[in-house]
This record gives C-alpha cells, structure tokens and sequence, in this order.
C-alpha cells in the first residue's frame, strides 16, 4: 500500500533569541524532515517569519544543527520573501516564495495553495 501523505513543515522560530525552545523547534521540524525523507514519504520545508534567518546559519559548518540540515537540504522549498524583507534575511541561494500575494509585501508562502496540493502543515 503506497501512503500518499505530503507534509509542509513550516519553520517561524527565531535564532536571534537564542533559547533551547527556539533551537528545539528548528531541530525537531528537521528530524521530522529526516524521518518523512527516510520513509520516502513527500515532505517540504518553508522558512517563514523570523526563521527566514535560519537558512544562513545552517549552511554554516560549525552550526549544531549543519548535519541534520545538510541531510534534508534537498527537501527545502524556498524562504517567505516578504518574511526575509521584514526581519532582515539573507535567503541568498534559496528560492523566494511569493504565492500569497500580501498588500504591501513581496509576497508569503501561500498555506491554502499548500492545502490545494494536498499538503498537510506542520509549524514550528
């Protein structure tokens, strides 16, 4: 029997604050990344709000959590590009989502689009 779940794992923590809380959510929505990949089952990961900060640090070596993301990298859709602007992002080398065409933004990732193409949403 094939399970055709896809799941969208939404990334919001900030990194600027620096607590176990934030650090735990960022590693948690990355090993349910790894568990999804490693059952072959779809799964895309979104950085949105203050996590848009994360891709930057990640793709730095000595970041705690470069392995795991290194593992899922593959399965990363792109950066909210109207997050990025707000909190100062670098999304360089990430693609920037715009499907949610917000007034006065460059655009969010579009949840009811994620929902159309029958994508569970799972936010940390």
């Amino acid at each position: 029997m094939t399970n055709h779940v896809k799941t969208a794992l939404i990334i919001l923590s900030d990194p600027n604050v620096g607590s176990d809380d934030v650090n735990g959510k960022l590693f948690n929505a990355l090993a349910a990344a790894y568990d999804f990949k490693q059952a072959d089952q779809e799964v895309t990961i979104l950085f949105q709000g203050a996590g848009t900060r994360w891709p930057a640090l990640l793709e730095q070596p000595d970041n705690p959590f470069h392995g795991l993301f290194e593992a899922v990298k593959d399965k990363v859709q792109g950066v909210s590009s109207g997050c990025a602007t707000v909190f100062g992002a670098d999304p360089s080398g990430y693609d920037l989502i715009t499907t949610n065409a917000v007034p006065g933004t460059s655009g969010l990732p579009s949840f009811v689009q994620l929902q159309q193409e029958g994508y569970q949403i799972i936010t940390f």
